[in-house]
């Protein structure tokens, strides 16, 4: 099963328009997880909750997260962070970091879209969070690729000792 080096993993997380699903641990006890709009920089994820979401409440409840980003064509990158989100700016400290959320929001739609859209929401005060890759479990794998042996896409645990191919 193919990993992705860290050079590799730097290039996809710096791609545009790839989602991040948050996975937090809900108040009622069930996991929540949410498509969210990231930025990834100095080895770290960013995102932003806003004031009034409820996964902004579960993380101020319980800071852990499960982070899942993907792609849906081949070679299928994924990448897996199990990690401690920290909240580097809470509420009210928005201009702070406003460039960095216009930053994010240009990943995802035309400089003049996100432009648009910080200015249109500017009054929806959110926070700024952070997950360092350093301090996290992260785990990452992908299809094979050219002379790679097609069948090591799946981690060898997941056979039966008797398949054969």
């Amino acid at each position: 099963m193919p990993v992705l080096t860290n050079d590799e993993i730097d290039r996809f997380l710096s791609e545009r328009e790839i989602l991040l699903r948050i996975g937090v641990n809900g108040l009622d006890g069930f996991p929540l997880v949410t498509p969210i709009w990231f930025i990834y920089d100095d080895q770290a994820v960013y995102f932003t909750p806003r004031e009034k979401s409820v996964w902004f409440e579960c993380l101020r409840a319980d800071a852990r997260v499960s982070l899942c980003i993907d792609e849906e064509g081949q070679p299928y990158r994924k990448i897996l962070i199990k990690g401690t989100a920290e909240l580097v700016h809470d509420v009210g400290e928005d201009d702070k970091w406003r460039e960095m959320y216009l930053s994010m929001a240009s990943r995802y739609v035309p400089e003049a879209g996100a432009r648009a859209y910080v200015n249109n929401t500017i009054k929806e005060p959110r926070g700024l969070y952070r997950v360092n890759l350093a301090t996290s479990l992260v785990k990452s794998w992908r299809m094979p690729v050219a002379d790679e042996d097609p069948m090591g896409i799946w981690h060898q645990r997941y056979y039966r000792p008797e398949t054969r191919f």
